[in-house]
């Protein structure tokens, strides 16, 4: 564009108003159509945006409810639990076991101690350990807290105000500018040629860099910007459809890149609806004390009073006969919640007079912390549970009649009272999910923090084929080698932590492979963040859906499929406008620039070469509604410079054959004059760059095997007859045509009918070489590009949630 406008000033002052004049509309032409199609995917981008909700509870006039943050005001009493973004700044008035994670704002890999003991009001951030920030996460523990400053006023609102909306780097768009600066150089190339030979010519050199701009001009595709984001604008309405929400619009791309996806197991191959089948005493048999203990030891939401959000806890309290287990004189004295590395929940509760410790927790954990060893009785009935595929909770408890709190020390010296175990049945759908994810060549494997035998029982009934089973406690003491084998060699990770997820994704990454994460607790942020493409739920915990770059409203398989289809569709897409513009573009330049040295005049007037241009590109927005071959869907691709270099310079000069030989045509044939040869050559120029979009739009047959969208035959038919249009009407004389004989366009169907069957015989040698793909490894996102995107979802077109 600036090239454009450079071009149109030169000659307005030069005296050439007409070729000014041509030049000024090709410009704002080009800059209209690029910024109505960019607006439109930035309105996308930003209604997707505003889809993704956080909320929060909050108690108002003695009521507990569920609002978004951004409704947050000062005065607002809402609650703080694990795995929550904090959605202002708050003060707090209750704390149980709070820790919260303010890397992002102080830097510290620790978590700070939270309590609500008063702080000097000037101490530094990191020591207010009575305050707790907007945007930091709540790594422990839960609380009460009032907020003080909400959006701008807040420690993060200033900082994510200052950061703006600058996005890291994408692979697909390091892709673009790469292709950018390989047209950079070509077209430096070309001109200091056509300045060098005109010179020597001696012709007058403004005339010459005029030509020379124009060339340069000529050879990039300029409506690029403004197809990529007509594609991924088209995709990601596409993508809303079926219930995929995409953080940016460039993230499409990486979604279709992906070959390996690992998930969770509960809700995504099992139903995610959890209940309980019953409680049993360590040898099996049937137990309602053990039902009542675990029932004592439930996270009790401190505001309603009911189960918290865990879903175990929701399923036992809706057990028939739950509640009246409990009875009336029973007190909870204290709470120290479940965290991912204790993996339990204790409860110091007063059971009619007498104090007891209820922990409930992970089988493995809650027994090694119980007095003896396990008997075989004991074991035999926690392996049964697992084989049937049923997750389940070991109960412990001990008196404690000394105790005023808890600490995790104290969960020691336990008996073991039994187990509760629970139904998550399959998804009915997985199945036929998994049969398309495989259909797409991805890799689909399983890391959960539940039990190895559960997670093998659902991955059978599902038919998803493993190559092997290994659990986090065998991973543990790996090396970086070690761990990238066993990452490559098994497909279920099970009792896996969140630091062995983070790692597993960085060593799967490490092999040059795309890796997808899908997850939506508090344990996942970390592989969340690690992994090419983060995919969370709308359901998901804030930390989940802050860490991910796409979000599902639907926690389905065979959404993702859906989703990571229309990333390789729009791939496709995108890199049939570059084969098609780097090709015929450097052609017909090649073509000018040559002809210009040994013709008496100009092969092309600068203006025609920019309408000639401007007519062919915008004939291009037609093809995000393309149809893409199946073949191109199964494999991702990626941006290979040195590929698409090779295209160019394979189907470039075939273009420049039919150039020369209609040269001949209007010199030899027709003895044309100047105002003819410019006509009859842009004629020939845009019909031969429309008409061979249907061949190198495919690998296939065009139309035979393979069928372009309606759209797009149109608007490359209407194009051609445009130009048509252009020569004969009285706006042609402006422009610098002329009619042309019948016996032209006899030759030019001829030249049009050889073209084509040049190219496909081409293809069939140049195509058998393997699929585009890129022999670059991917990128590592790092610290910088972790705030950036922590930042983007606090502040939004300048709005500072």
């Amino acid at each position: 564009m600036i090239m454009l406008a450079i071009t149109a000033l030169a000659s307005y002052f030069l005296g050439d108003h007409t070729d000014a004049l041509i030049i000024g509309i090709i410009l704002s032409a080009s800059v209209g159509l690029s910024f109505i199609n960019e607006y439109r995917a930035e309105k996308t981008a930003a209604d997707l945006h505003d889809s993704v909700h956080h909320r929060a509870q909050v108690r108002r006039d003695g009521t507990v409810i569920d609002v978004d943050v951004v409704d947050l005001v000062p005065g607002d009493v809402i609650r703080l639990c694990l795995g929550e973004a904090v959605p202002a700044d708050v003060r707090l008035i209750e704390t149980t076991a709070l820790e919260c994670d303010e890397g992002i704002l102080s830097g510290e890999s620790t978590s700070a101690e939270k309590s609500t003991a008063p702080v000097a009001p000037r101490a530094a951030l990191v020591d207010m350990t009575d305050l707790a920030f907007m945007g930091t996460i709540v790594s422990g523990g839960e609380g009460l807290a009032v907020v003080y400053a909400t959006g701008r006023d807040a420690e993060f609102g200033r900082i994510a105000a200052d950061l703006g909306e600058r996005q890291p780097e994408t692979t697909f768009q390091a892709g673009l500018r790469q292709f950018s600066y390989l047209l950079v150089k070509v077209a430096i190339a070309l001109t200091v040629f056509i300045l060098i030979a005109n010179i020597l010519l001696h012709r007058p050199v403004i005339t010459s860099l005029l030509f020379g701009l124009s060339i340069a001009v000529g050879i990039t595709p300029q409506l690029l910007p403004a197809v990529v984001s007509t594609s991924l604008a088209t995709g990601s309405r596409q993508l809303a459809k079926v219930k995929v929400l995409v953080k940016r619009l460039v993230c499409i791309e990486d979604l279709g890149d992906i070959d390996i996806l690992v998930t969770d197991k509960t809700g995504t191959l099992t139903e995610g609806h959890i209940s309980l089948i019953d409680t049993v005493d360590p040898v099996g048999a049937h137990s309602d004390s053990v039902l009542r203990l675990a029932l004592l030891a439930c996270d009790v939401d401190p505001i309603t009073g009911a189960a918290a959000a865990n879903p175990l806890d929701a399923a036992l309290w809706e057990h028939p006969g739950a509640r009246q287990l409990i009875g009336n004189d029973v007190a909870q004295m204290a709470v120290l919640p479940f965290d991912h590395v204790r993996r339990a929940t204790s409860v110091l509760v007063d059971d009619h007079g007498k104090r007891l410790l209820v922990v409930k927790g992970a089988p493995e954990q809650v027994m090694s912390r119980c007095q003896g060893v396990p008997q075989d009785a004991q074991a035999t009935t926690l392996s049964a549970l697992f084989a049937a595929g049923r997750r389940v909770v070991a109960v412990a408890v001990k008196p404690a009649p000394q105790l005023t709190t808890i600490t995790a020390d104290e969960e020691s010296d336990l008996m073991l009272a039994g187990f509760c175990y629970f139904a998550d049945e399959p998804k009915t759908a997985a199945r036929q999910s998994l049969a398309q994810l495989r259909a797409l060549n991805i890799e689909v494997k399983v890391a959960t923090g539940d039990n190895a035998q559960v997670a093998e029982k659902v991955c059978a009934d599902l038919g998803l084929a493993s190559k092997g089973t290994i659990t986090g406690a065998d991973m543990a003491h790996y090396g970086d080698e070690e761990f990238s084998q066993a990452a490559q060699n098994h497909t279920i990770f099970a009792r896996i932590s969140p630091e062995q997820k983070q790692r597993l994704m960085t060593a799967m990454r490490r092999t040059g492979r795309s890796v997808a994460f899908l997850g939506d607790g508090v344990n996942d942020a970390l592989a969340l963040h690690a992994a090419d493409v983060g995919i969370s739920v709308d359901t998901a915990t804030d930390v989940a859906k802050d860490a991910a770059d796409v979000i599902l409203l639907e926690k389905d398989l065979g959404v993702l499929a859906i989703g990571v289809a229309e990333g390789r569709r729009i791939f496709a897409n995108t890199i049939k406008y570059v084969f098609m513009g780097t090709s015929s573009n450097f052609g017909n330049m090649f073509s000018a620039a040559a002809a210009s040295a040994v013709l008496p005049f100009l092969p092309m007037l600068p203006g025609q070469i920019l309408l000639g241009n401007l007519l062919y590109d915008t004939s291009q927005l037609a093809i995000p509604t393309d149809r893409v071959d199946d073949e191109q869907l199964h494999a991702p691709a990626h941006w290979n410079i040195g590929f698409i270099r090779r295209f160019m310079l394979t189907f470039g000069p075939i273009n420049s054959l039919f150039d020369f030989l209609t040269f001949g045509l209007m010199l030899g044939v027709l003895h044309a004059g100047e105002v003819q040869f410019h006509t009859g050559w842009f004629l020939e120029n845009l019909a031969t760059q429309t008409f061979i979009v249907f061949s190198i739009r495919t690998r296939k047959v065009p139309f035979w095997h393979s069928r372009p969208s309606g759209l797009l035959t149109t608007t490359l038919l209407s194009v051609d007859v445009v130009g048509v249009v252009l020569t004969v009407t009285p706006l042609g004389a402006t422009l610098g045509f002329t009619p042309l004989p019948r016996q032209f366009f006899v030759a030019l169907l001829l030249f049009i009918l050889a073209y084509l069957g040049l190219v496909e015989a081409t293809k069939k040698v140049f195509y058998r070489e393997p699929l585009l793909v890129s022999g670059e490894p991917h990128r590592t996102r790092g610290p910088a590009h972790r705030i950036q995107r922590r930042a983007a979802r606090f502040s939004h077109r300048g709005r500072i949630h």
